[in-house]
């Protein structure tokens, strides 16, 4: 079970976000993400959004940066992928 984050390089309200999945479960990311203070409202269907600010807190608390191709490849290799359109689940 590891959790991943990709470099900010997202544009959006003014700065620069990241993407954190899980590899295992949306408990795990949810768990993970409480740790780390992120509001609730960061989560976007199968990820968080991370300011970029926020990226090596994410980092020191275990979260292993990949480019951003390789993270959804690991998030759609899981399971967990949830495209626009598709229900989301807590």
């Amino acid at each position: 079970m590891t959790l991943y984050i990709d470099p900010p390089t997202w544009p959006g309200h003014g700065r620069m976000w990241s993407h954190l999945v899980s590899d295992a479960s949306f408990e795990e990311l949810h768990a993970f993400a409480a740790a780390l203070g992120v509001p609730a409202r960061g989560f976007d269907r199968d990820h968080y959004d991370i300011p970029s600010d926020w990226h090596e807190a994410a980092v020191a608390a275990g979260a292993v940066p990949v480019g951003s191709k390789e993270l959804l490849r690991r998030l759609t290799a899981a399971g967990l992928r949830r495209p626009k359109g598709r229900a989301a689940e807590g």
